[in-house]
Formats: C-alpha cells, structure tokens, sequence
C-alpha cells in the first residue's frame, strides 16, 4: 500500500490548485504556486542528494518563497533528514499518514444536537474556515481563502469543504481533495474548537467525506494525521503506514 501511495501521490503528484504547477527535475517532484510550495517525492542518493537540495534551495529562494521539503520515513538516502537540516531547514512535528479503503468506513453523518453543516461555497464560508483553523492550530490561515476560492471558482470537483455552525459561530471544518484520475482523496484541516469535542463531529466529517469520495469513484481515503486524530482515526479503520515530516526552509 506505502508503494502504491508513492507511486499515485507523490511520483505522479497532481496540482492541488488552478494557480500551481508541478515540476519534476534534480530527481524531485514539486509542487509551485501561489499556495502550498515545496517537494513532494525524491529519488536521492548519497551522489546526488546534497545538489538536490541546494537546487530547490536556489530555486524557491529566487522565487521569494518558503517552501516544504515534505519527508517520508522510509525516503532514500537515510540521512536525508540530517542534510536538510544542514542545509538550514526546520522540522515540523511528525505526522503519521494514514490510509483506509472507503468502502470500509462508516458513512454515518449524524451531526449532535445544537450544530448544523455550512458547505464552503464562497469568500464567506472560507473565512469562517479560516476561524476555525486559527482557534484550533494556533497558526494564521489566510492563505486558506487564497487556496480554496480559486479552486472552488475554476476547479469545483477537485475540492469538498464545509463548517459547522452552532448558531452563527464557527465551530468545526474540513476540507478533502480529490486529485483528478488518482485513487485516493486526501482529508486536510479537520478540527474542532475544544468546546465542542467529544461530540462525534470530527467522526461525522470524515464520514461524510468518504461517502463523497467513494461516490466519486476514489477507492482509498489519506490523511496526514496529528498525534490528537491518530486514535480516532484508527478506530474509524484508518491504517497507520509510516510517518511524513514537513521541513521547511524560509529564505
């Protein structure tokens, strides 16, 4: 499954977006835009890793950009992680990428009392998104409104994303892409303000998802999971196959 997910995912990676592009040189495949930069797959060994990475340095630093150099446990050569650093990129916390047919998942969506489903359609619905990720991860997400609306205005059937609303306040959201022609939908953003955990909504919402990707003919559902998702998400079925670092370097 981990050789299958390489080769659809990350060999044969797909832009997540209208506005990105990717490129495959220097024995990598990246991904560049307006959105989300960085690399995405290697073919490295000890001969050719150190230039790689000096190449994308160079490259994303003339773009004016940071970028990610997204790490997988079992990428070549073993002391990958130690070269990025070397070379002045910042680990992120491990996360753990996890797999799960959705044909056997639950597509119960019963949302608990007090809430109801708002579908991010517009500019509106991807600031209340954008809320709800600012409370729960502590990070600034603006970028959302510049990654979503682009690709819900050009490229509506790559993306699903929607919040809960207890009343008028943003409580939850999530969002799944669903890359043209591969066999696996990706599940990102979801979380839930501590308020309102315990509650099934993180359940409803990856079991709404997998009933949309399995609709949409997508065989497999992944995720980049938190070590806060890792247990819910293995008792929905999900399949822990390695972990995936993000080391990101800022010029």
């Amino acid at each position: 499954m981990l050789a299958v997910f390489d080769e659809d995912m990350r060999r044969h990676a797909r832009a997540d977006g209208p506005d990105s592009r990717v490129e495959r040189t220097d024995g990598v495949v990246r991904q560049v835009g307006q959105g989300w930069n960085g690399v995405v797959w290697s073919d490295l060994d000890h001969s050719t890793v150190d230039a790689a990475i000096a190449a994308q340095v160079r490259y994303f630093t003339a773009l004016g950009r940071a970028f990610e150099w997204k790490m997988y446990a079992h990428d070549q050569p073993a002391d990958l992680p130690d070269r990025l650093r070397a070379a002045g990129f910042v680990a992120e916390p491990d996360e753990t990428l996890m797999v799960a047919e959705t044909r056997d998942l639950s597509t119960s969506t019963e949302l608990p009392d007090g809430v109801h489903l708002r579908p991010v359609i517009d500019a509106a619905g991807a600031e209340l998104m954008a809320q709800v990720h600012d409370h729960v991860f502590g990070t600034n997400s603006s970028w959302i409104a510049r990654h979503v609306l682009p690709q819900l205005a050009e490229e509506p059937a790559t993306m699903w994303a929607a919040v809960v609303m207890a009343a008028d306040v943003p409580v939850s959201a999530a969002r799944m892409e669903m890359p043209p022609g591969a066999a696996f939908a990706s599940l990102w953003g979801g979380g839930t303000v501590s308020d309102w955990r315990g509650r099934g909504i993180y359940r409803a919402l990856v079991a709404l998802r997998a009933r949309i990707a399995a609709e949409r003919g997508y065989r497999y559902l992944q995720v980049d999971a938190s070590s806060q998702s890792r247990p819910i998400l293995q008792r929905l079925g999900f399949v822990p196959l390695t972990t995936t670092t993000p080391y990101v370097y800022t010029p």
